[in-house]
């Protein structure tokens, strides 16, 4: 794992692997600090990114081995990240609409289905791209309280 820290600037670049994801989000939990973030605006941006993460883990690289390249900064009142992989496209080139499935019982619940609905709800300007071979995803988390990002 390597990282590249600017004042408000962090770059990283990881193995598309699980407890490499999770030495990741500390890393990112630390940069989110230097930049005084608050904690709602960390708690919004670290689901959506380890939902992201866990995506191109499961269905980009999908078990082969790959790198990850993470970037954050800080843009106005919000944070702005871009992920970028060299595994499977997305379907179709486009992202997913992320729908809930329909109301059913508790019992009935899928187990997962959720991420792309989160990843849409935390977030501003979802930009999905596939450029040479890249994936390359960026958003932008806002800020959630006054004051700091």
């Amino acid at each position: 794992m390597r990282d590249d820290v600017a004042m408000s600037d962090f770059r990283l670049t990881i193995p598309a692997t699980l407890p490499d994801v999770r030495l990741a989000l500390a890393r990112v939990d630390a940069a989110m600090l230097d930049l005084h973030c608050c904690a709602e605006t960390m708690d919004a941006a670290r689901t959506t990114l380890a939902e992201v993460l866990n995506n191109i883990i499961e269905h980009a690289y999908a078990g082969q081995l790959g790198m990850i390249d993470i970037s954050l900064s800080a843009a106005g009142e919000a944070l702005a990240f871009t992920v970028s992989d060299r595994g499977a496209p997305m379907p179709g080139g486009v992202l997913p609409r992320g729908d809930l499935p329909p109301e059913t019982g508790v019992e009935d619940l899928p187990e997962g289905g959720f991420g792309w609905h989160l990843i849409r709800l935390l977030t501003d300007d979802l930009l999905y791209l596939r450029i040479g071979g890249e994936n390359r995803l960026s958003f932008l988390v806002r800020q959630k309280q006054s004051g700091h990002i």
